[in-house]
């Protein structure tokens, strides 16, 4: 695993990175951040599932026939 830059700080708690947690200072704030990933405090953004599904049905793909 790569060592953290010097300086590095905890994107949870604002603390030195620790290289065995990387990129976070311990277990508990590596916990916290997959917490929040498990429960959607956080989301990458882009189109719902349904309105995809929507768009498709409106334009289905043109036939090369």
């Amino acid at each position: 695993m790569p060592d953290a830059p010097e300086g590095a700080k905890c994107p949870i708690c604002g603390r030195s990175v620790v290289p065995r947690h990387h990129p976070f200072c311990s277990r508990r704030c590596a916990d916290v951040d997959l917490a929040r990933w498990l429960t959607g405090s956080y989301v990458v953004p882009g189109t719902p599932p349904e309105e995809e599904e929507d768009e498709q049905r409106e334009n289905p793909p043109e036939s090369d026939d």
